[in-house]
């Protein structure tokens, strides 16, 4: 697979490469730092415009960025830029800074002793912001909390940098001050600071309000299926959770509608999708969700999707999504050769994180040499087959899965392979043939005499044994169902939770009392055939009264000890006989299912 972008990086060293380990050019002076930090949304974005200097008297080719291990698991997408063309990442090791993680980034020409070179980090982090308090009222607004750095974290010193804290309101609780620090409406200003010494570190905190959506899609399961008919059908199976401030109490329709001041709940989100797409569908596992509106743009289908219910914190929702394109403008071919190049991702809604991803391509029957390429690192999962009308040996499925998606991983994919064009008619020829046989079939069936002499002893045998087989069935589900009588009087003993007990053996009996019925029944159906197995069948019933009813009686007996009605020693002298009489029946019981 291709590799076009890889994950994190936070800041920048230039370094030469020494063993397995890289070492740090101490000679590389960071000239100017400008640090640009988003919070307005779930995703910290940054931005970071860097000047470097080659102070040494060697041309480098490479530089290392660092980061600190909360910055590096929670690094979504990293970018690195210079002239306009993004630069090769590649994760290495400092030996002497075990605690820092590195990145070596090639520079696209050497970096000339003296010189200076200017580049642009941008990268995404995820679940970094922290819902401040955790739990919060229907009508409260939200607060989160961001922890980072005064600093940029590099390895050089740094002649003069400046970091610029873009926020989603001007209502501050709270910020940490590094002077010179300014605030003005939705942005904090750090610095400029002049002189800043290597791995410099001053914890920076700001805690402020952020109304904006905190939703996150858990799971995604895309399915794309290939069809060379002309069309190509995707369906996305999406969880969503609501990640923000949880909700403290209980939900409140009649005040959300009457006051529409719950600020962080999510009543609907835009979703994107190519323009090509038709036949749309929104639905849940009740069935379609009629609430979504679509509109037709230019280059675009935005769908804006709402769901059954306001997403507060610590809800979610599970819902699909599904349309057809048409396979022109996005498989191409030349012989027996194709290409197929899609999103890996859709445009789920507005600075979405995706967890996880899992993409899959059903090709058509027959193909082979499959070969995928993806525009940064991915898993992918052993091919499998998947089998609709019309299928022999079934269709190949590529799978591929990755975890930590953000907007900028709305990238294409190309899959390449190959497809001999004699197979499409094989669809067709099994159509053909399978109304052949139909016919044919149907011409014999009308022109055979297939009847057989009525033989009643042998229909009688056959549904008293069909009966029988019934009765052992429902006495199977009944005998397990008095299992779990016996784990409910067990539980009822060390828990002492007589009313849960009495809810859960109430339905209990209430389904064993069901398959009785259903017994009796059959049994009743069996006398019309054969009277000695439904007097069998009358007598198994009589002996699972007595199971009934001593399991029945253990269950009072615990309740009195559990509330304090009877002692421990008139509880063992009461329980002795009915456990003994219980199996007793248990083993008749036996029996009789022998002879049924």
């Amino acid at each position: 697979m291709k590799l076009l972008s890889y994950p994190f990086l936070f800041a920048l060293v230039i370094i030469s490469v020494s063993g397995t380990f890289d070492s740090i050019n101490k000679d590389i002076v960071n000239k100017k730092i400008d640090r640009k930090v988003d919070i307005s949304t779930q995703v910290v974005k940054i931005s970071n415009k860097i000047t470097l200097e080659n102070g040494g008297s060697g041309a480098v080719k490479s530089f290392l960025l660092s980061l600190t291990k909360e910055e590096k698991d929670t690094l979504a997408y990293i970018n690195v830029v210079t002239g306009g063309s993004s630069l090769k990442i590649a994760e290495t090791k400092v030996q002497e800074f075990p605690d820092i993680f590195f990145y070596k980034v090639e520079l696209k020409d050497a970096l000339q002793p003296g010189k200076t070179v200017n580049v642009e980090v941008e990268m995404l982090l995820t679940h970094l912001l922290e819902a401040y308090p955790a739990l919060i009222q229907q009508g409260e607004k939200q607060l989160v909390r961001y922890k980072g750095n005064h600093y940029v974290l590099t390895p050089y010193a740094t002649t003069t940098q400046t970091t610029t804290v873009t926020l989603s309101s001007p209502n501050i609780e709270n910020y940490s001050r590094l002077k010179p620090t300014s605030h003005t409406d939705t942005s904090i200003t750090y610095g400029p600071y002049e002189g800043v010494a290597a791995f410099a570190v001053d914890p920076m905190s700001i805690h402020y309000e952020n109304n904006s959506p905190f939703l996150t899609v858990t799971r995604l399961e895309r399915v794309i299926e290939v069809s060379h008919w002309g069309n190509i059908a995707v369906e996305e199976t999406i969880d969503v959770l609501h990640t923000g401030a949880k909700l403290k109490g209980s939900f409140s329709r009649y005040d959300f509608q009457r006051e529409h001041n719950s600020y962080s709940s999510v009543k609907s989100f835009k979703t994107v999708l190519p323009a090509s797409a038709k036949d749309l569908y929104y639905r849940d596992e009740i069935g379609n969700i009629s609430t979504s509106h679509m509109r037709v743009l230019d280059d675009a289908v935005e769908l804006d999707l709402r769901p059954r219910f306001p997403l507060f914190g610590g809800w979610k929702t599970h819902y699909k999504i599904g349309y057809n394109v048409p396979s022109y403008e996005y498989l191409y071919s030349s012989g027996d050769d194709y290409i197929l190049k899609m999103r890996i991702l859709d445009h789920v809604f507005d600075d979405v994180i995706v967890d996880e991803l899992v993409l899959k391509v059903i090709l058509p029957e027959g193909v082979r040499n499959i070969v995928i390429e993806t525009p940064y690192p991915v898993e992918q999962l052993p091919d499998s087959l998947h089998f609709t009308y019309l299928d022999t040996v079934g269709r190949p499925v590529v799978t591929i899965t990755k975890s930590n998606l953000v907007e900028s991983h709305i990238q294409d994919f190309t899959l390449h392979y190959q497809f001999p064009a004699i197979i499409m008619l094989q669809e067709p020829l099994l159509v053909v043939v399978a109304f052949f046989i139909l016919f044919i079939t149907v011409i014999l069936y009308v022109r055979l005499d297939l009847t057989l002499s009525k033989d009643d002893a042998t229909e009688a045998k056959m549904r008293v044994s069909s009966h029988c087989e019934l009765v052992h069935s429902h006495h199977d589900k009944r005998a397990r169902l008095y299992e779990k009588l016996e784990e409910e009087l067990q539980k009822l003993k060390s828990s002492k939770d007589v009313v849960q007990s009495q809810t859960a053996t109430r339905k209990l009996f209430n389904s064993i009392r069901d398959e009785t019925q259903v017994i009796n029944d059959l049994a009743v159906k069996i006398r019309q055939d054969n009277v000695e197995y439904a007097d069998k069948v009358s007598e198994l019933q009589k002996v699972d009264k007595v199971i009934r009813d001593s399991v029945n009686q253990q269950l009072t007996n615990v309740e009195k000890l559990v509330a304090g009605k009877m002692s421990k020693q008139q509880y063992m002298e009461a329980d002795g006989p009915l456990h003994k009489k219980k199996e007793e029946a248990l083993e008749k019981t036996k029996n009789l299912l022998g002879n049924i």
